[in-house]
């Protein structure tokens, strides 16, 4: 995954309108209700001029002189035919129903836009437009002396408390442990990225992506910026290739520093809450949602520089991520860590190699393996790995991970009194199962192999000659990403 920041310009606001807009015209009087007769017009002398209409709500009101009439008053028409008996008043006009649908007002025209860059521009300049129509407007009705009511929230966003375990409340709290690294090489043209990673512990230490830091790493410069804009300069503690995980520590770092609380990865299940906060494009503190929406998924991903790749059983998210989240924290509801954002699958194919963005298929490295890495990290500075002492075949997919008849350089696929030789493993056995999980490839095992600890002891299933047979196998190391 490339963490290049890839802001896009936003053009300035043009200005705004120079004159306000004209103010509605009255309305025209309703015609009579139905049911209602007009009065009779024989002996009648010439009526003043009928008042407006009631105003529609919103409208503004007209005022008319009131003109005068010297003549006697008119006598009472006579009802008509049909009508109300006794003097009664005519019934009130019908009216639909509670809950019937009643006829929309008819949608004001809207202009088509020709992206999304431009329709975020057009919005805000219609906003700005109605903005000064309603001022303007507001202040005819003033003028005219029509009062206005308006009705206010009962809580002010200021004094609104979220409650515990909303998505609102859970990024407030872990907003303050999450920083945006910013990773310059030493050469010439200091080139570089925009990350992110947590806070570990209190004495300043910083978990993030090898991915992140690596341009930095030999001779480069690292700064590390906090969501209260505070910044710090930091150094590289250890990187651990494989694995795709790295240490930093804060240069003066900072008293009262809060580390996220780190959750256990091996209970997640497919469907928990997801919340991702990171850099995405360089943009500091941004929080998205989603769900786990897989479990132990096999992911090799690189840097984009010929480095080494790295593997790991990862969770699958469809919480936004994109490039600048490498190396930020997946929280599960609860706000604990539960995995770092490191890779996402782009529509070329590639795991983390495009700055295509989210497509909703994001992969964390599962916290309890970057806890076991960040520890040794902080007290060697070298990272440790499990092996089984056997060189497997990374092309081939589909029938497993295949010993290979060779090592690398010409030597043996299997080490000599390595664990895979002391279990009786050859080469050209096809491992097809490691600790019950099914193995599909090279990648796929390795990715397996490095969820565990040297010394652990694991159930290998591999078929040779056609049969399928069972071995334990102990766990080796190696030391070093060389």
């Amino acid at each position: 995954m490339s963490t290049e920041n890839e802001g896009t310009p936003v053009p300035a606001d043009p200005a705004a309108p120079s004159a306000p807009p004209t103010p509605p015209a009255p309305p025209t009087p309703a015609a009579a209700p139905a049911g209602e007769t007009a009065p009779q017009e024989a002996h009648r002398p010439t009526p003043p001029a009928a008042p407006p209409s009631a105003p529609q709500e919103d409208e503004p009101t007209a005022v008319q002189p009131t003109v005068q009439a010297h003549t006697p008053a008119p006598a009472p028409a006579p009802a008509a035919a049909g009508g109300p008996a006794g003097g009664w008043p005519p019934p009130p006009p019908t009216v639909p129903a509670w809950g019937a649908p009643q006829q929309p007002a008819p949608a004001a025209p809207r202009r088509r836009t020709g992206g999304l860059v431009a329709a975020v521009l057009v919005a805000s300049l219609v906003a700005g437009g109605i903005g000064g129509g309603i001022g303007y407007w507001a202040a005819e009705r003033g003028d005219n002396g029509v009062s206005s009511t308006t009705v206010s929230s009962g809580q002010a966003p200021a004094s609104f408390k979220r409650d515990p375990g909303t998505v609102a409340a859970v990024a407030a709290k872990a907003l303050p442990s999450v920083v945006t690294i910013q990773a310059k090489s030493g050469g010439q043209d200091g080139e570089g990225g925009t990350g992110t990673g947590f806070v570990y512990d209190q004495e300043g230490h910083i978990v993030t992506n090898n991915h992140v830091v690596a341009s930095a790493a030999d001779g480069g410069t690292l700064s590390v910026t906090f969501s209260d804009g505070k910044t710090y300069d930091a150094e590289v503690v250890g990187r651990a290739e494989g694995y795709d995980v790295a240490v930093l520590k804060l240069k003066n770092a900072p008293k009262g520093l809060t580390p996220l609380p780190l959750g256990d990865s091996d209970k997640v299940a497919v469907g928990d809450s997801t919340i991702a906060i990171g850099a995405p494009f360089g943009l500091s503190n941004t929080v998205t949602t989603g769900i786990v929406s897989a479990k132990n998924r096999p992911v090799a991903s690189g840097d984009g520089s010929g480095g080494s790749s790295s593997y790991m059983s990862a969770l699958q998210t469809d919480a936004s991520i994109n490039p600048g989240n490498s190396g930020g924290p997946l929280l599960d509801a609860s706000g604990a860590v539960i995995g770092i954002n490191s890779a996402i699958q782009s529509t070329s194919g590639g795991f983390g190699q495009s700055q295509a963005g989210s497509i909703g298929l994001g992969f964390a490295i599962p916290v309890n393996q970057a806890k076991n890495v960040a520890q040794q990290l902080i007290r060697t500075g070298k990272p440790v790995y499990p092996v089984i002492g056997a060189t497997v075949n990374m092309q081939d997919k589909g029938q497993g991970a295949t010993i290979a008849t060779q090592g690398s350089g010409g030597t043996a696929s299997v080490t000599p009194d390595g664990p895979a030789a002391k279990a009786g493993l050859k080469a050209g056995d096809v491992i097809t199962a490691f600790d019950d999980h099914p193995i599909d490839s090279g990648p796929t095992l390795i990715s397996e192999i490095w969820t565990h600890k040297p010394g652990d002891s694991v159930k290998i299933t591999y078929e040779r000659d056609g049969k399928t047979a069972t071995a334990t196998v102990v766990l080796g190391e190696r030391t070093g990403d060389s």
